[in-house]
């Protein structure tokens, strides 16, 4: 091993591994001098063009000065980093620190040489950016601004890097070499390809395992029943259009076939390459499947077995070795304790889950960390999709279990672009790194909905299994920052399915007016009232009575639908007695055919006991087998018995080609479930709509960045973290434009009229002891003194009140002009990022949470809408004939506070309370500021993978 003077402390944070490009992972470490051995065999599986390219000469070998020099490194002016599968060397990367001179140099020293050198088997995998993402922190890290490389002309690919990778750069050309230089300082565009690299390689990762060309189920017994024996058999009776194999080491030695699948001890045994493996065998064979697979060449696993991180403390260890052995091979991981996947699509068919039949192809991608959710969500799915509201089945399904390795943000990933999949519905029962869920989430919005239930919302721990990073922020404040990104929260299951039947058939509406129209005036009360609960505009129902005809809902739709007062119809009807009474398929194809005539405008339906009505709205575009060709509409009931009741769908029989055009009405069972689905849907295209124009972060003149970081420096310098006083807190926000009124102490009633002597009358009294502050309501301020008379009367009252001056702590501080007491929050949350909130100060706040919350930095929009978002907003505009305050002073208050929060992750904590907002201008008079060091940013770092 290097010795401490060779070396500083090995640096155990630099380890990662990553996603590269085409799917598969690699781990990127340090190189040590117990790496000779590696390095030497890596150099040989090196083609010699690679090393001319490198060394700029033919170097067939490295002498043993090359290697102990390549090892050697001190981890602050030499580094080497290695990409590594299996535990041998890909890929290497190094830099030495060097001088204006291009010598070899030490700090302050901030310019490095750079080289890479990829094995050929390995190139073209993204190794080598993401190496320069690792390398470029690490530097970074180490007080280096700036890379310069070295490259022949010749070498296309590593320019390429270099130049793709987004960084300021300069390019020269002399003495035959291309000599590029670039700054490590992150950008704009550097962050852009580094999330736009992100996305290809998870979404790739994901279609590994969601799209295999061959699976093996390891663990299939024997007998009938069992795990894996079943999950062999739900793959081969969905059609899987791949090669099948089942792997057992107890099968006998002859055994060829089981259930008509080809049988083997052993993955050794098979000579065909095998994408996917899923594993249902005990946890303590896993590891040795593991590495039969890895060894084998398998692309990733669906591990089924429980008995990790859900069982305990040893359990939990067991689920860090599953990950790291998978990683080191190169192989992703869903679950372990997973239900499994489902990809409904033609071309694939693969039910590699415990889900006995598959579910009907369609446009919805669902995913669900519980096995028990998913099998909830799939059969409400399937009576909901195919039984009750028409034909609309899944695209892919995944069960995550542990979710210790894939996780919901790399199925976002690969649903983002995933044209088979126009919904994605959500169950989440904790989010491991909000963050980045956050961001996915936002631009996953921007292309398709994203409806999101979670549950262990109130638990105030994570499910067993799962590791996630602590937040301080409670439940409503993450949800109100899932629906800033654009998520559809909603908080049941049932909401999940209702609101994604919806999104997935119908258009997006325009606006919150809803025409109401049916043969029940009853029901279209009943709209009406769910309307305005809901926040939307509904439009006077209009009643057919119970006599009309499927003519007259032809018309009254078609009518509905081209008004232009209009932008959503819902549509009641109740049964219809005797015998010239519409039949449910005369109703269902004269309201899809008004749907058709005037499409653009999306239309529900509320029935009352319309089984046969529901069928019917989509029964044209059905893909699953019918039971006989009875009467229209006929409903083929799901057994009662079975958790999961999907009709039986013979492969030969499916489709390949799309489903029909034809339009799919969805049918809800009650008015508050039709109308609050259709609510979400209005609040998410007004939502699309205000993300095509974001706003923008503006800049203010007088905003002292470079003071502000002065004094926060010296300030941190006294310790790790620290409550500023008045005068520090006073002097920081100063410098970005944020006036505090001055509040001097008052010790005793001389103290107390010197101060208002100082300030001018009239003053306000006020007790700051942590119990009575910002209490109003307890009598611990007297205001509009006017002079000292009434200043000392007041001291006096507070004190036979409340107690001794000591105890009160009291303060004098000038009058401020009369308006709304408001109240302005930020925080540096170590799991979900800085958070701005808003709110009215006192009860409003306090006691009914009526807060908003934004991601910071805060643009001047979304400064408007917060304002406007809380409750009591009316309170700022006039309500009940006041005057209406200055709220465009209140949003440049919000944007700087923001700014001072962004530009200095340090200021951990800030509130200013209260904010008088006035008709004219505002009054900040209390404000408090917590200085510490920042939580480390891993959104702004290298791309990697979580480690749980």
């Amino acid at each position: 091993m290097q010795s401490a003077s060779d070396r500083h402390a090995y640096p155990a944070h630099w380890e990662a591994d990553v996603v590269l490009r085409d799917g598969g992972t690699a781990r990127i470490r340090p190189i040590t001098v117990d790496d000779a051995e590696r390095l030497v065999s890596f150099y040989e599986q090196v083609s010699d063009e690679s090393k001319y390219y490198r060394f700029f000469a033919p170097y067939p070998r490295l002498s043993a000065k090359d290697v102990h020099r390549f090892t050697h490194h001190d981890f602050v002016d030499r580094v080497g980093l290695a990409a590594t599968v299996g535990g041998e060397f890909i890929a290497t990367v190094r830099y030495d620190r060097i001088g204006a001179d291009g010598m070899p140099a030490s700090a302050p020293a901030d310019e490095a040489e750079v080289a890479f050198l990829v094995q050929d088997a390995h190139q073209g995998r993204g190794v080598a950016s993401a190496l320069l993402e690792h390398i470029g922190a690490v530097a970074r890290e180490r007080d280096i601004r700036r890379f310069a490389a070295e490259v022949l002309p010749a070498n296309n690919k590593m320019i390429k890097v270099f130049t793709d990778a987004g960084y300021t750069q300069k390019r020269s050309f002399e003495d035959g070499v291309v000599r590029l230089e670039f700054d490590l300082e992150p950008t704009d565009r550097s962050l852009a390809v580094q999330y736009a690299r992100e996305q290809r390689a998870e979404a790739r990762s994901v279609q590994r395992l969601l799209v295999p060309g061959s699976v093996a189920v390891i663990g299939a017994g024997r007998t009938p029943g069992g795990v894996g024996r079943s999950v062999l058999g739900n793959i081969r009776d969905a059609g899987f259009t791949g090669r099948l194999y089942a792997v057992n080491r107890a099968f006998p030695h002859d055994l060829k076939e089981l259930d008509g699948v080809p049988a083997h001890r052993s993955m050794r045994d098979i000579d065909e390459q095998v994408d996917l493996a899923v594993v249902a065998v005990p946890a303590a064979y896993v590891p040795d499947v593991v590495a039969e697979c890895g060894e084998h060449g398998v692309q990733g696993l669906v591990v089924l077995s429980a008995g990790y991180a859900e069982s305990g403390p040893d359990g939990r260890e067991r689920q860090r070795e599953l990950v790291r052995q998978a990683r080191a091979y190169g192989m992703r991981i869903i679950g372990p304790n997973a239900f499994g996947i489902i990809n409904t699509s033609a071309d694939v068919r693969l039910n590699a889950s415990l889900a006995p039949e598959m579910p009907r192809p369609g446009r919805i991608g669902l995913f669900a960390q519980s096995g028990a959710i998913g099998i909830a969500l799939l059969s409400r799915l399937h009576r909901r999709g195919g039984g009750v509201t028409g034909v609309t089945g899944v695209s892919t399904f995944v069960s995550s279990g542990n979710r210790a390795d894939v996780s919901g943000n790399d199925v976002l990933q690969y649903w983002y672009d995933d044209p088979d999949t126009d919904v994605a519905l959500m169950y989440l029962e904790s989010i491991g790194n909000p963050r980045k869920f956050n961001r996915l989430a936002r631009r996953t919005a921007a292309a398709k909905p994203l409806v999101v239930v979670q549950g262990a919302r109130h638990g105030g721990a994570a499910p067993q299994g799962h590791a996630v990073r602590a937040t301080r922020l409670p439940h409503a404040t993450v949800s109100a920052l899932l629906r800033q990104a654009g998520v559809i929260r909603v908080d049941t299951i049932t909401e999940l399915v209702d609101a994604g039947l919806l999104l997935a058939r119908q258009p997006l509406p325009t606006g919150p007016r809803v025409a109401i129209l049916g043969n029940s005036e009853s029901l279209g009360l009943l709209t009406y009232d769910a309307c305005l609960s809901e926040g939307l505009r509904p439009l006077p129902p209009l009643d057919l009575t119970t006599g009309a005809s499927a003519a007259d809902f032809h018309e009254a739709l078609s009518h509905a639908l081209a008004d232009e007062t209009c932008d959503a119809v819902v549509v009641t009807a109740i049964p219809a007695i005797g015998d010239a009474s519409t039949g449910d398929a005369e109703l269902a194809q004269a309201l899809r055919s008004a749907a058709e005539q005037v499409p653009g405008k999306p239309v529900l339906v509320v029935h009352v006991e319309l089984g046969g009505l529901a069928e019917a709205l989509s029964a044209a575009a059905s893909t699953a087998p019918q039971a006989d060709r009875k009467a229209p509409g006929a409903m083929i009931r799901p057994h009662p018995f079975r958790p999961l009741d999907f009709q039986s769908v013979n492969p030969a029989e499916q489709s390949d080609t799309p489903q029909s055009p034809t339009t799919l009405i969805p049918a809800y069972p009650a008015a508050e479930r039709a109308v609050r689905a259709l609510a979400e849907a209005v609040n998410y295209a007004q939502w699309r709509r205000d993300a095509a124009d974001p706003g923008k972060v503006p800049e203010y003149e007088d905003i002292d960045e470079k003071g502000a970081a002065r004094l926060i420096g010296g300030l941190l310098a006294r310790g790790q973290g620290l409550t500023l006083g008045t005068d520090e807190t006073c002097d920081l926000l100063g410098k970005y434009g944020i006036d505090v009124h001055r509040a001097l102490h008052a010790p005793t009633p001389d103290a107390a009229a010197d101060a208002a002597r100082t300030l001018g009358y009239p003053v306000a009294l006020k007790a700051t002891a942590p119990h009575l502050r910002h209490r109003a309501d307890l009598g611990g301020v007297r205001l509009d003194l006017a002079d000292e008379e009434q200043l000392r009367r007041a001291y006096a009252e507070l004190s036979e009140l409340f107690g001794r001056p000591e105890e009160l702590r009291p303060v004098v501080q000038s009058m401020a002009p009369r308006g709304v007491d408001t109240v302005v929050r930020a925080v540096i949350d170590p799991a979900a990022g800085a958070v701005l909130s808003f709110g009215l100060a006192g009860a409003a706040s306090q006691l009914l949470g009526d807060m908003a919350h934004r991601l910071i930095p805060v643009t001047d929009r979304e400064a408007t809408s917060i304002v406007r978002s809380i409750r009591t907003a009316p309170l700022l505009f006039g309500w009940r004939g006041s005057a209406p305050v200055d709220t465009p002073a209140l949003e440049e208050l919000l944007l700087r506070v923001s700014r001072l929060v962004d530009d200095h992750p340090e200021v951990v904590a800030v509130t200013l309370e209260p904010v008088v907002v006035a008709t004219h201008g505002l009054s900040v008079l209390g404000a408090s500021v917590r200085l510490a060091p920042p939580p480390a940013r891993d959104d702004l770092g290298p791309r990697t993978l979580p480690t749980y």
